[in-house]
């Protein structure tokens, strides 16, 4: 189990306990943030308990917190800043195997974008998924583990073999298999830019007949055929 995977089931195992949930939803609903008052009154729990699950809660970054006065004065006498609590702007998804469509849609609205703006689809969909995997390579630090780490982290399951490394895993699943055609011509031009990017000229990215890992694996230079 790669590491972001394990992070991710242990946020959503957060929420197993059923007082936990409970207050996650009733933040969740609120308009705004609610004190641990406010929390334990909701959820009908003593302080104590909501405050101890409120702030696993945060640990595990599915709360964030900020503090104010309730009082709404201000200088000496207005109190101290109470905490509060609101839902946090993470998105928390586990999927087995791992999938993400998060960056097939990127991918997509970019190409459609560019198309809107007079480029050919064809060169659109390179485009975006060029510009896809140059995100990734700069801004995930996977990346700086090189290129089998950075596959491992989109979900594409890399395993070396004797000519390079093959992809088990397709990380675009229902959308492959319902837009074969489209998804494919698109991850293989996403892997083939990453492997520029994080691999150098070490790897090239190969189409291979769709089976049940990815449609496209990565040669070694010299198997490849690049000089």
């Amino acid at each position: 189990m790669d590491e972001a995977f394990g992070r991710r089931v242990t946020r959503l195992g957060a929420l197993a306990d059923p007082v936990r949930r409970q207050l996650y939803r009733f933040v969740a609903e609120q308009p705004g943030a609610v004190s641990r008052d406010q929390a334990a009154s909701g959820v009908e729990v003593p302080r104590h308990t909501a405050k101890f699950h409120l702030d696993r809660l945060v640990e595990e970054g599915l709360l964030v917190t900020e503090f104010k006065r309730l009082t709404g004065r201000t200088g000496p006498g207005a109190g101290r800043p109470a905490k509060l609590y609101r839902r946090s702007g993470r998105e928390v998804v586990v999927s087995v195997p791992s999938r993400r469509y998060d960056l097939a849609g990127q991918v997509l609205a970019d190409a459609v974008e560019r198309n809107l703006a007079g480029t050919p689809m064809p060169d659109a969909l390179q485009e975006a998924a060029d510009g896809a995997a140059g995100s990734v390579a700069e801004e995930w630090p996977a990346a700086r583990e090189g290129l089998g780490a950075t596959l491992a982290m989109l979900g594409y399951e890399p395993r070396e073999s004797d000519t390079g490394i093959v992809l088990r895993n397709c990380p675009f699943g229902r959308l492959a298999a319902e837009h074969r055609d489209l998804i494919c011509r698109v991850n293989h031009a996403f892997v083939a830019a990453l492997a520029r990017r994080v691999g150098g000229d070490q790897m090239a990215a190969e189409p291979v007949a769709p089976g049940r890992g990815c449609c496209v694996v990565l040669r070694g230079a010299e198997a490849a055929g690049v000089s």
